[in-house]
């Protein structure tokens, strides 16, 4: 029987044991959650799977499971949701996530290499991209997430597909503490414009990444030069908890101001109802009621549209 705790437990990852007791009482907090008595009776409904067929592809799931448990398995991850990040597949049931994560990661992928990398992924979610990086040529994968649902989503994918080398955790970037432990590649992808002191964000960062290993952060970013950064007054797309919008060049400053080098910007792309919109699997608003009506270039606040820049950067051996 799945259960949440799948989430931070697999033996293929002997470094997940001490872990996990560093950070129990956060754990333990987190499961209080009013919800987790619900989730967690939905993951006691997914039934087992022959795991032979899992694809770590664009549809991270199983490419054919038996007609028979179609039914229940959709019902047991429709009690999962919302599903923010995706898609997943398993035979005919198909996750349409709110975000089609595979566009992002197609737009990232090929400008990377994570062949035997240890990686940290911050702001994992439900673990979409972990799969993804996994497929690349990761040798192991750790994403850490303060919700509780996300990991039990990750628990139920996890868990379907025979318990590949990844794992996550239910703490903050403030709250991770790996010892000694480091990583080949750490990712940030949808934190830092959350995040009320940003620098903070990427000292945090570059503590966990070895000397010679590389950041990924993907960030909302607006128009402009080393100089410009913009605070919403309030809301930004019609979220509360958006705080700092670098333009790219300001962003490359403020990497190189903390010690990192051979910074370049991959990737940047304006986000578009394609890639986030509401779903059977995410039925809140999403996009398209964050955009004004009249001038789909503009947030309904009137400021830049969301525009997302990724970068790559790496800590200097010395």
């Amino acid at each position: 029987m799945i259960t949440i705790d799948d989430a931070w437990t697999n033996p293929d990852l002997p470094w997940l044991t001490d872990l996990v007791k560093r950070h129990r009482h956060l754990i333990k907090q987190r499961l209080g959650h009013g919800d987790l008595s619900r989730w967690t009776q939905a993951l006691s409904a997914i039934p087992e799977m022959d795991t032979n067929n899992r694809t770590l592809g664009r549809c991270v799931g199983l490419t054919t499971i038996p007609h028979a448990l179609e039914r229940p398995l959709e019902e047991a991850l429709l009690e999962l949701t919302p599903w923010r990040k995706g898609p997943f597949q398993f035979g005919s049931i198909y996750v349409d996530a709110e975000w089609r994560s595979d566009l992002k990661w197609d737009r990232l992928c090929r400008h990377i290499a994570l062949d035997n990398h240890r990686i940290l992924d911050v702001g994992s979610g439900c673990g979409y991209h972990l799969w993804r990086m996994l497929e690349a040529g990761a040798s192991e994968v750790l994403g850490i997430d303060p919700s509780i649902l996300f990991h039990c989503q990750f628990s139920a994918v996890k868990c379907l597909m025979g318990d590949p080398k990844a794992a996550s955790l239910p703490v903050t970037l403030e709250e991770f503490d790996a010892g000694l432990m480091d990583f080949d590649t750490v990712f940030s992808m949808g934190v830092l414009y959350h995040r009320k002191d940003p620098i903070n964000h990427l000292e945090q960062l570059k503590r966990w990444i070895k000397p010679g290993g590389q950041l990924i952060l993907e960030t909302l970013v607006v128009d402009g030069d080393e100089c410009t950064c913009f605070v919403p007054p309030d809301r930004y797309a019609q979220m509360n908890n958006v705080w700092f919008l670098p333009s790219v060049p300001a962003l490359k400053h403020w990497l190189g101001r903390i010690g990192f080098a051979s910074i370049e910007c991959v990737d940047i792309s304006v986000t578009k109802p394609e890639e986030q919109r509401t779903t059977k699997w995410m039925r809140f608003e999403s996009l398209e009621q964050a955009l004004d009506p009249n001038h789909q270039c503009l947030t309904i606040e009137g400021f830049q549209r969301p525009t997302r820049a990724t970068l790559r950067a790496v800590l200097p051996q010395n």
